[in-house]
């Protein structure tokens, strides 16, 4: 595995084939990588749902693995055909519906490292968020929280609740361009300008639809101010899970001035 500094990586979306929400077929899968290449993505850790709860009934888990393992491997091969340039990895999208899901197999950690993408169920924050976090990473992994934006009740406090846990946070591109809603883009923006978003990935499903949404979404963060976090957010940080490595920190955004002290400017060009 070569190191691309150059790279934008993926360590979200659902690409495996007939094992969740995402892709159907083989077919979309390698519809949906040609998407993404044409976004400039060249590394992709697909990851496919998964609720905690399996994990505590060994035989179960065992059974599920193995089935999106095969599935994997196969859509994997087909990739590597008409994709080359492409590295596919897989993971999972772990739903904690349990307060102590065992995440030791490394099959569940998104490319074999220490680092797993975790969900709260149905978008509702359970109590002791922090706590099952915490208890995570005292068990020796680094859990992603996927699309922190997009829960309901969530605020400032909460994640950074999370972050004080040991946890990192991956927002998806789709929510600057409004496909969640206001409150979604607005905190979004928020946690950007508190540089406590860790990663940026497409939580793409594999069927055409509203795309990848990679460059629109980093337009908006450049007409922000956000040009110089972009680089730690899609290249980066997302290419250290590949090698276990833990993410650099993000520059904040440059705060947003307000209306009085743009007025101030025009008024009094001297005063900065």
């Amino acid at each position: 595995m070569r190191r691309d500094p150059t790279s934008f990586v993926d360590i979200h979306s659902h690409l495996v084939p007939g094992v969740d929400d995402g892709a159907r077929t083989v077919g979309e899968t390698l519809d949906s990588v040609e998407r993404m290449t044409r976004e400039g993505i060249r590394k992709i850790v697909t990851t496919p749902h998964l609720d905690g709860s399996l994990t505590r009934n060994w035989p179960l888990m065992i059974r599920r693995l193995d089935e999106v393992t095969e599935e994997f491997e196969r859509a994997a091969e087909a990739v590597a055909g008409s994709f080359p340039e492409v590295e596919f990895r897989r993971g999972h999208e772990v739903m904690l519906d349990v307060p102590d899901p065992d995440l030791s197999d490394h099959r569940l950690r998104l490319a074999g490292s220490r680092f797993v993408l975790v969900e709260w169920p149905r978008l509702h924050l359970p109590p002791g968020t922090p706590k099952v976090l915490e208890r995570l990473v005292n068990a020796g992994v680094r859990p992603v929280v996927a699309h922190p934006e997009r829960y309901i009740g969530i605020d400032l406090d909460v994640a950074w609740s999370w972050r004080e846990a040991g946890a990192f946070l991956q927002v998806n591109y789709g929510t600057f361009l409004g496909r969640y809603g206001t409150a979604a883009e607005t905190l979004a923006i928020r946690l950007l300008r508190r540089g406590w978003v860790d990663y940026l990935a497409s939580d793409y499903h594999g069927r055409g639809g509203q795309g990848v949404s990679r460059r629109a979404a980093c337009q908006k963060i450049i007409d922000l101010g956000g040009e110089r976090v972009l680089t730690y957010l899609c290249r980066t940080n997302p290419q250290r899970i590949l090698y276990d490595e833990l993410p650099v920190a993000v520059p904040p955004l440059i705060p947003e001035r307000s209306f009085w002290t743009r007025v101030k400017e025009v008024f009094h060009p001297e005063a900065e």
